[in-house]
């Protein structure tokens, strides 16, 4: 009797101590994803919202001076789909970590290329690039919770802002719209490229399509200066399927030459085979 007492105790214990680790309560600093796009740049940024409470802000909870982790938590994090300019200084596409030292007068941001969550193992790292602004005072606001926004949004830039109590920290952004767009535009109006074409052939070969359209669409990219064993090849499955074995085996043969210098066993052992066949 006892023995089932102890046992029943048991597992009323166990249910109740997993019950307690179930339970959830609200984060002190909520985790926040703020993502925006600018001209054709991707920007998310990922941080923690600390809280006023009541509390003095910049120069009491948040030294003047000091190091601080822009937020809460883990370091605040940038990531950059494309190459961008912080205040005019370049960051390449990718993730940094952030950190910033307020002043009464400016602030400095810091940018380090991102490894780490844990923000303390920055503060002796390098940055990748540091820019120095001036904290703005809206005495017309009082924002509760730390956030960060992007503001004043152009199709070539616009202004990342860190904003709580009644502060605001101005970061001028920069994006290379006009360089990708201009790019684009050369691409575009240069035609099709010689991948476009083998790409378009393909398709209507293994679709059993237009045969005769598929082909001139693979000879585009064949008869070229450097064309690609994998494309001659191709050429030479179209002319087959189109009853032209005689071409086909001499496409055949310029892909198994093209493959025989790449190295490529997998595509010599084919238009050997292929040819083999085509000669019967």
């Amino acid at each position: 009797m006892l023995k089932n007492f102890t046992i029943t105790l048991l597992f009323v214990l166990s249910v109740a101590t997993i019950a307690m680790g179930q339970i959830r309560t609200p984060a002190a600093s909520p985790s926040a994803m703020f993502k925006q796009t600018v001209g054709l740049t991707e920007v998310t940024i990922e941080y923690s919202r600390p809280s006023m409470k009541g509390r003095a802000i910049f120069g009491d909870l948040v030294p003047f001076d000091k190091v601080w982790r822009l937020g809460a938590n883990q370091i605040t994090k940038f990531t950059f789909s494309e190459d961008v300019t912080v205040e005019g200084k370049a960051l390449k596409a990718g993730s940094y970590g952030v950190l910033a030292k307020p002043g009464m007068k400016s602030w400095d941001v810091h940018f380090y290329d991102y490894d780490t969550g844990n923000w303390g193992s920055y503060v002796e790292k390098t940055p990748t690039a540091v820019v120095t602004v001036a904290p703005v005072q809206a005495p017309g606001i009082k924002v509760e919770s730390f956030f960060i926004t992007i503001a004043d949004l152009t199709a070539n830039g616009g202004l990342i802002e860190f904003i709580w109590d009644s502060t605001i920290v101005p970061v001028k952004l920069g994006v290379h719209t006009d360089k990708a767009v201009m790019a684009n535009i050369d691409q575009v109006m240069a035609g099709p490229s010689a991948g476009d074409y083998f790409n378009a052939g393909t398709y209507l070969h293994e679709s059993g399509k237009d045969l005769a359209k598929a082909l001139m669409y693979v000879q585009k990219a064949t008869h070229t200066d450097n064309p690609r064993f994998w494309q001659v090849r191709r050429e030479a499955l179209i002319l087959a399927d189109m009853g032209k074995k005689a071409e086909a085996i001499k496409a055949a043969k310029k892909s198994l030459e093209l493959a025989t210098t790449a190295g490529n066993d997998d595509y010599i052992k084919m238009n050997n085979d292929s040819i083999k066949k085509w000669s019967m």
